[in-house]
């Protein structure tokens, strides 16, 4: 900190205290951009809704993706195991595709075991080889602008339609949260914490906080379900339609999804202390004349000769004088040989 007598004052370990903060953002994304409030009526394909000439995923746009104020929302793509003898070896449309999705999500999400082999999605995030497994996944990967730094925990909630009929979704509808975890979510994955998504009985996701990655089972729809306009089941979709003909179907079934996100805000906290004896000079010229400390008044009060100063800015400086940051006070604040003052400085990053 500056001291116009002895020009610089150090800062003392007991000075400087390191703090973190965590704010929270409510998301809501509802059903309405994901079904159609942007559709073209002459083609009926929804202009906020991005495909991709690789065809492995959709991308979801709160706006027409073609509008430079639209902001990505989320991708929604869909993977089947090697190991779902019941599905993987009837796959009729892009199988390989649908297979290697699915083993690069679990190699991100879950990672290997000691046998060097992908584990699979886990129903209850033990990963061991025994016990339910989500062969057949659904992933809905958040954009960093929605996620920040994480999704908090025990935030997140995805509701689906699962009427039977394809014409009227909504007639039933299913909850599916994290908000059961009571804070015991998982931390076994190499991408961080993660907790199990449920309807209250049944385990039927993961959701991943700090990737941004909700994985749900395609158990979440039961198998009467038309999931489009051919009626067709959700193994069939699986088997038989491409992966963005799997999303759309997805998307006419979401009622909205919620979720808080987390940006974690890290500071430094310096207290700089002006004692009664420091900081009772001011270097500008105008301060003295005639070598006299010229007589000031502030509301109709003098001074006289008593060193009186008004400090306006404080200057943090590192070890060889190099000035690092400046803070500006809202009003000067008066310092003079009968006050001492301490100024808290704060640096978030």
């Amino acid at each position: 900190m500056a001291n116009t007598n002895t020009f610089f004052k150090p800062l003392d370990e007991e000075d400087i205290v390191t703090t973190r903060t965590h704010l929270h953002e409510h998301i809501p994304i509802t059903g309405s951009i994901l079904s159609g409030t942007y559709a073209v009526a002459s083609s009926g394909r929804e202009i906020n809704i991005k495909t991709h000439s690789h065809g492995m995923f959709q991308s979801v746009y709160d706006y027409p993706y073609v509008s430079s104020s639209a902001n990505h929302i989320f991708d929604i793509t869909w993977g089947v195991t090697a190991h779902s003898s019941s599905v993987s070896s009837s796959i009729q449309v892009q199988g390989e595709k649908k297979v290697n999705i699915y083993n690069q999500m679990s190699q991100l999400l879950v990672g290997f075991d000691s046998d060097n082999k992908i584990r699979r999605f886990d129903a209850d995030g033990d990963l061991l080889s025994v016990g339910a497994k989500h062969n057949e996944a659904i992933f809905l990967n958040f954009s960093r602008l929605l996620v920040k730094d994480e999704i908090k925990k025990g935030s997140f909630s995805i509701v689906l339609g699962t009427n039977s009929s394809y014409a009227n979704p909504f007639g039933s509808t299913t909850t599916i949260s994290d908000s059961h975890q009571n804070g015991k979510h998982k931390v076994n994955s190499p991408r961080g914490e993660y907790g199990i998504l449920s309807d209250g009985s049944t385990n039927l996701g993961l959701i991943y906080y700090q990737a941004g990655i909700a994985v749900l089972s395609s158990s979440v729809f039961p198998p009467t379900v038309e999931m489009n306009t051919s009626a067709e089941s959700v193994t069939s979709v699986i088997t038989g339609s491409t992966i963005d003909q799997a999303a759309d179907a997805l998307r006419h079934r979401i009622k909205n999804i919620s979720f808080n996100n987390t940006t974690e805000l890290n500071s430094v906290i310096y207290f700089c202390r002006a004692n009664h004896s420091e900081f009772n000079y001011s270097s500008n010229p105008t301060y003295l004349s005639g070598s006299q400390i010229r007589v000031m008044k502030v509301k109709g009060e003098s001074f006289g000769n008593m060193p009186v100063a008004f400090i306006t800015t404080v200057g943090l400086y590192s070890a060889d004088n190099e000035l690092l940051a400046v803070g500006k006070l809202s009003e000067p604040l008066r310092k003079d040989p009968a006050n001492e003052l301490t100024l808290r400085v704060r640096l978030d990053y």
